[in-house]
């Protein structure tokens, strides 16, 4: 990657749509270039040490960018500040094998500091395949571990075939709530649609609901007016969204994910919400890779180039300090994390 830059806008870019989030964003630059892997999925916590801790995850670079539905583990990494390089120290979480409904893979951590515990958050599956992708969560009372695993994932997908979430959970967020209590975002589709296609790009419409619980643990209930987040009825062909994180700030909640059709597919999301329910009419959280900094031509092998996934936040005194997103490409052309200080 060439030097990195704030890119001067193009034509008709962000027009009367970029958030102030957007506006605040400064990048700092790729973390995590780990030859031999594909990095995907950062997410940050500060740790009692001082030091930031990241939960990523990885898998060896000979399975390709498919790697992650059936070799992906979960691993920490530290360093000293945001903005320094981050060390490799263990992997924390990988497939147990046959029987364990992580068995195959683990994959999309998201860290939270809730009630004196490190918990984090994941999607594992037990068949190679996503109808098998549950949402469970790893607890620790220190960044450093150890784990404690879960027998049983968190929230199931709907057994009625009909249902939005039927084919899977995934992709969680967590913010516990003012009143104390427990909320967990999902993501899920419709197992109908994604198996009778039409366009093999187009699988099922993504859309987010939200399950509640009085304690940590569970039993977390999945929310009655569910999906929370649903873009499909919108001008566009299958307008959706995916990789929400979700946090409460001067009396909101707030989320950014990825855009799949509402601007383009390069962009990410802002909305906010006073009830965590009903969602304000989304704005742009973040542009595509060349916006901030300038890349060699798309190989062929990497088809998300030029776009960034995953968005996680590293929350500093209640308020977002940093972004962590992930992209493709990079010094061994797989996939890295990539930072940007907000404000």
């Amino acid at each position: 990657m060439q030097s990195i830059a704030q890119a001067q806008k193009k034509p008709g870019e962000g027009e009367g749509m970029e958030s102030d989030f957007c506006k605040k964003l400064r990048p700092i630059g790729r973390r995590l270039e780990t030859e031999g892997y594909y990095v995907w999925g950062t997410s940050p916590v500060e740790g009692p040490d001082g030091k930031i801790h990241v939960f990523y995850s990885r898998w060896p670079k000979e399975y390709g960018m498919g790697g992650w539905i059936h070799k992906s583990e979960i691993a920490h990494a530290v360093a000293s500040t945001p903005e320094s390089e981050f060390n490799y120290v263990s992997t924390v979480l990988a497939p147990r094998g046959e029987g364990f409904w992580d068995g195959s893979t683990c994959h999309n951590p998201h860290i939270k500091f809730v009630d004196g515990k490190y918990c984090l958050f994941y999607m594992g599956n037990a068949n190679r395949k996503t109808d098998t992708k549950r949402v469970g969560l790893a607890v620790a009372d220190s960044p450093w571990g150890p784990w404690k695993r879960p027998d049983h994932f968190l929230i199931d997908a709907s057994k009625d075939d009909k249902a939005w979430d039927s084919h899977c959970t995934s992709n969680p967020s967590f913010v516990k709530s003012p009143e104390g209590q427990y909320r967990l975002y999902y993501k899920s589709w419709n197992t109908e649609e994604y198996e009778n296609y039409t366009d093999p790009k187009v699988r099922g419409n993504r859309k987010y609901g939200l399950a509640i619980a009085e304690s940590l643990q569970g039993p977390y209930v999945k929310y009655a007016g569910n999906p929370v987040i649903d873009y499909s009825n919108r001008p566009g062909k299958n307008v959706q969204a995916e990789d929400a994180y979700v946090w409460f700030e001067e009396d909101k909640y707030k989320m950014v994910m990825r855009d799949m059709g509402i601007f383009n597919h390069q962009y990410g999301l802002y909305t906010e919400s006073k009830d965590g329910i009903n969602w304000r009419e989304p704005q742009i959280a973040y542009y595509q890779t060349d916006h901030y900094f300038r890349q060699p031509p798309a190989p062929r092998h990497l088809s998300k180039y030029g776009r960034f996934e995953r968005p996680q936040l590293l929350l500093q005194n209640g308020k977002p300090a940093y972004l962590f997103l992930t992209t493709q490409g990079g010094a061994y052309m797989t996939s890295s994390t990539f930072v940007f200080k907000i404000g």
